[in-house]
């Protein structure tokens, strides 16, 4: 069973439509024994960092999230909270990944960024099967560095991580579950991973 952990952001439900299109049984939960024991954790989101780490904070989520073994995968929100620090009412994250989450800053460019974007230099069995520069959908306006965790880049006004992997901990910025054919390989090969 995959475990979708619940909290104060949205977007989690469309991560269970994904999940069922392809034949994975899920669970959306903020049930802390229900999250460890899963074989599988996603922690998706859209909002805001600051009211989505306090929400986790309260409940104690936060040290659950931390303490897991089994493979984790962050999704754009859920990403960010995994990495240092968000400019983002300057927030304390989780801490699972080396870098800062910063704000997209330019006079030319819409921020946030909302549509496709391709995707390079992979490093993960998440993107096994696929060609180079796949395209994805993002929406956000806040990016984390390149860092050494980083297994995949992009650029929109910088050059930015794509996804990060520490350990157990597998995160994307953008969104698998709205990114088709490419977003169901990612996900498929999530759940493979052992």
């Amino acid at each position: 069973m995959i475990a979708i952990i619940k909290y104060n952001a949205g977007n989690v439900q469309s991560v269970q439509y994904a999940l069922q299109r392809i034949g994975a049984d899920s669970v959306v939960t903020d049930d802390a024994d229900e999250i460890r024991n899963a074989a599988k954790v996603i922690f998706p989101g859209v909002g805001h960092a600051n009211a989505a780490m306090e929400y986790l904070r309260q409940r104690e989520l936060d040290k659950v999230i931390t303490s897991l073994q089994q493979p984790v995968l962050g999704i754009c929100l859920g990403m960010q909270l995994l990495c240092n620090h968000s400019e983002e009412g300057n927030t304390e994250c989780l801490g699972i990944f080396d870098t800062e989450v910063k704000l997209f800053k330019s006079d030319h460019f819409k921020i946030p960024q909302i549509g496709w974007n391709n995707i390079y230099d992979y490093q993960s069995v998440l993107f096994n099967g696929l060609a180079e520069n796949a395209f994805v959908y993002t929406v956000h306006s806040y990016y984390a560095a390149v860092s050494i965790n980083s297994i995949a880049k992009t650029d929109y006004i910088v050059p930015y991580s794509a996804a990060l992997q520490k350990n157990n901990f597998y995160a994307v910025q953008f969104h698998p579950e709205k990114s088709g054919k490419i977003g169901e390989t990612i996900l498929k090969n999530f759940i493979e991973i052992i």
